[in-house]
């Protein structure tokens, strides 16, 4: 028996002889390698007082499964069996047999390869041992055992990209790594700047690139939204060509599908994983205006591509595929290696691999909070005795979400921001707060010793020494405090997305571990720590003027300097953090991990009020912060943070609140800028960018005006021969006209300069100018004479 290390690529599942078989691709120093479990049974489980009817049910349809007593039991403390299938199918005819007949089945919803990892613990890093054949391209194993390892790999990649026209017929495709990069495309040989790759048609372009994986074989395949467009397209072009498509490692082929329920694509090349940048970055908590690749790269490299309708594209493209090759050639190749770049600069490999080895999720996984929970807790939960809860519980009641306070509205000098440093987090492990937890600690309400149990609410209590999350929150805690030492940015913000994930997965009605109990633990005690700390600090002699999920934010009543506001902020931390260390030994006997910290100081604050109405806003304010080159004016759900907003009414509140908050008179700008707006000069900014959450046919009672342009394109589209763009979803651009809302591509009609004024400008400004005395109306009325 050959041993080796390495780290997971793709899983799969093979049925040999009537058995499921796993097999994994990993990355290792030596190299790819292949590496084949054999005869994997499913198992899912059953409560031990149904065994005898499940039994029945398996012998009258002479299925090959098995009933086995085990010492687990689920979270109502009855005793279960499991169910062992030789493969996948026979355990899934097994489960629909029982759910028809009342039979409860817990866990079955797990998949055989996810089952197989976490039971081990394996998270990316992988140890095996097998029989070893080496082949000219990789390494097999056969007979595999595996355990978990400490692996970190290196992984090759490559960014792909297409260019086809509008039917989706193929012209080129581009490939950027550091092994080779070049375009193959269809035509005949030309001199050009960039290296390409010339075949005479469609069929021979699928063959080239076939040829391309196979001899510089990249672990990953980067791209922009490369499954559901690039990936999609290839697979089709391949399948009307009758082209085995065999992109995989072992010349396996490459295979797309769509789910059935959310209309996602996902793609499966064995031995690679495709990694889309927009899928990456939202993972990776990234936020844009737009996700257009010209978009991202502007905003992080300062660099992008020319062309940004659609449509002027694909004309360009058409025409340089007839006339000018070699800058198509140049034109694909670019957007490669915009990706690259974009993925060099996030470094989103790094997160993605961290983010592996911390919860086991697939590197190509989107989202997956859920999932990355339960690889994590489920092991650890079967060691303790117990079975996880059905998929989708029944008859769930919600928890209340984060505490918001009212706010109290103005404009202040000198307001501190006082936050909580993970919230969540640090309840969890200050109170003890944990699924396996809460079932130990119900159990103490009628035993002899209910000072074990720490209270919670809705009736949810704890106990102190059975649980794990505390202790896992704990851990990853630590290791990121050692990850921003180190400056480990991407392992940083791996682990933080991670453990903040926790209470979202908790309050979750879709993760099985969801217990009203548990999410309202949360986030009541929550409402609690605000409530009190509110207090705390009022007591102190400030005002506090807002509060919002774990920030507090507190007016000094005075204007003061950044020093003096430094000492107060560290002040109020420390005093409110000593005052909860005592307050949880004394009331709970419990160590606080609560940790209130000195955030931000503002020099001038706006807090405004709902519009229309003199109550305070939530989740709305911009204030000044920092002094000299390091000045900067901060926006949290204003129109100038938001992308529904016009670059119109952004500029104009950045520009107005500047003013303002210097103190200096804004009447003059605001007389100019209405001007200006009225007089055309700022007609780039008027577009308004909104996305289509729905179908177009859709939207019947309520047609907004983002519809009503979109259906427009659409018709004109349609009328020129153009394809539709906005049929299924998307994103529509468009103006205001005298006529209505029109899209950008198409303007017939006259801007409505009135609109603009009225929606983008007035709300802006009165949003912040009654509290200096002044009235957007009354500053643009037009002047009445004396006589």
């Amino acid at each position: 028996m050959n041993q080796g290390k390495g780290f997971i690529l793709t899983t799969q599942v093979r049925e040999l002889s009537g058995h499921s078989c796993i097999e994994l691709w990993v990355s290792s120093d030596s190299g790819p390698i292949q590496l084949t479990v054999p005869s994997q049974e499913s198992v899912f489980f059953v409560l031990q007082k149904d065994v005898a009817q499940a039994e029945q049910l398996i012998r009258q349809h002479h299925l090959a499964c098995r009933v086995t007593p085990l010492s687990l039991r689920d979270f109502q403390d009855h005793p279960v069996s499991a169910c062992y299938c030789k493969n996948i199918k026979t355990s899934q005819q097994v489960t629909a047999l029982f759910q028809q007949a009342d039979i409860t089945v817990l866990e079955s919803d797990i998949r055989l390869t996810e089952r197989y990892l976490m039971e081990r613990f394996i998270r990316g890093g992988i140890a095996f041992s097998g029989n070893q054949l080496t082949t000219e391209r990789y390494q097999k194993y056969s007979q595999v055992k595996c355990k978990k390892a400490d692996y970190h790999p290196t992984l090759s990649s490559v960014s792909l990209d297409i260019e086809c026209s509008e039917k989706g017929i193929l012209y080129s495709v581009g490939l950027a790594s550091a092994m080779d990069s070049r375009v193959i495309m269809i035509g005949n040989e030309q001199p050009a700047e960039t290296a390409i790759q010339w075949v005479d048609d469609e069929k021979a372009l699928l063959h080239a690139l076939i040829e391309w994986f196979e001899r510089y074989d990249p672990d990953l395949i980067l791209g922009w939204n490369v499954i559901d467009f690039d990936f999609r397209l290839l697979c089709q072009r391949a399948e009307w060509h009758q082209v085995r498509f065999a992109l995989g490692r072992g010349r396996q082929n490459a295979y797309f599908r769509r789910s059935s329920q959310n209309q996602q694509g996902y793609i499966s090349i064995p031995g690679r994983v495709v990694l889309d940048g927009i899928s990456a970055l939202k993972t990776a908590t990234y936020q844009f205006r737009s996700w257009s690749l010209e978009y991202v790269s502007q905003e992080l490299l300062g660099e992008g591509k020319a062309i940004h309708n659609v449509y002027d594209r694909m004309d360009e493209i058409n025409h340089m595929f007839r006339k000018d090759k070699p800058s198509l050639a140049k034109y694909n190749l670019q957007d490669c290696v915009l990706v690259n770049k974009i993925f060099a600069h996030t470094h989103l490999i790094e997160f993605l691999i961290e983010r592996t080895k911390l919860t086991g999720l697939d590197l190509d996984r989107i989202g997956g909070s859920v999932a990355a929970f339960t690889n994590i807790y489920l092991p650890q939960l079967h060691r303790a005795g117990y079975v996880a809860p059905n998929l989708i519980p029944e008859n769930w009641q919600a928890s209340p979400g984060g505490y918001v306070m009212d706010s109290i509205p103005g404009l202040y000098d000198s307001v501190l921001v006082l936050d909580f440093k993970s919230l969540y987090p640090s309840i969890i492990r200050s109170f003890l707060i944990d699924p396996l937890g809460l079932i130990e600690g119900l159990k103490l309400e009628q035993g002899k010793r209910p000072d074990q149990a720490i209270a919670g609410f809705r009736g949810g209590q704890f106990h102190r020494e059975k649980h794990f999350l505390p202790r896992m929150i704990e851990e990853l805690w630590a290791a990121r405090d050692i990850a921003k030492k180190n400056d480990e940015l991407a392992f940083s913000q791996a682990i933080k997305i991670i453990m903040n994930s926790f209470y979202g997965v908790l309050g979750s009605s879709g993760c099985r571990f969801f217990d009203v109990r548990l999410a309202s633990s949360i986030t009541m005690r929550g409402h609690e720590i605000m409530k009190q700390t509110k207090t705390l600090i009022e007591q102190q002699g400030y005002q506090v003027i807002y509060g919002d999920t774990d920030s507090t934010f507190v007016s000094l009543k005075a204007s003061l300097s950044q020093q003096e506001a430094n000492e107060i902020g560290k002040h109020l931390a420390t005093y409110i953090n000593q005052w909860w260390a005592r307050h949880l030994d004394n009331e709970y006997h419990l160590t606080s991990c609560l940790e209130l910290e000195y955030e931000t100081h503002y020099r001038r604050f706006l807090m405004p009020t709902i519009r229309g109405a003199e109550t305070g806003s939530k989740k709305r304010y911009a204030g000044l912060t920092g002094e000299g080159s390091n000045e900067h004016i901060i926006f949290k759900g204003l129109e100038s943070a938001r992308t529904d907003w016009t670059a119109l009414s952004q500029r104009f509140q950045k520009e107005l609140y500047e003013i303002i908050f210097h103190g200096d008179n804004p009447e003059e700008y605001i007389r100019r800028y209405v001007d200006a707006t009225l007089a055309g000069e700022y007609d780039a900014d008027l577009v308004y960018q909104k996305r289509l959450r729905r179908k177009l046919s859709d939207y019947q009672k309520n047609v907004p005006p983002q519809v009503r342009a979109a259906r427009l394109a659409d018709e004109i589209n349609a009328k020129t021969g153009r394809s539709l763009q906005y049929q299924n979803k998307g994103v529509i651009q468009y103006l205001i006209t005298t006529n209505g809302p029109e899209p950008k591509e198409y303007l017939q009609s006259p801007v409505d300069y009135q609109h603009y004024i009225d929606k983008q400008l007035k709300p802006v400004a009165d949003a912040i100018l009654p509290f200096i005395g002044l009235d957007f109306d009354a500053l643009n009325a037009p002047q009445m004479g004396l006589f």
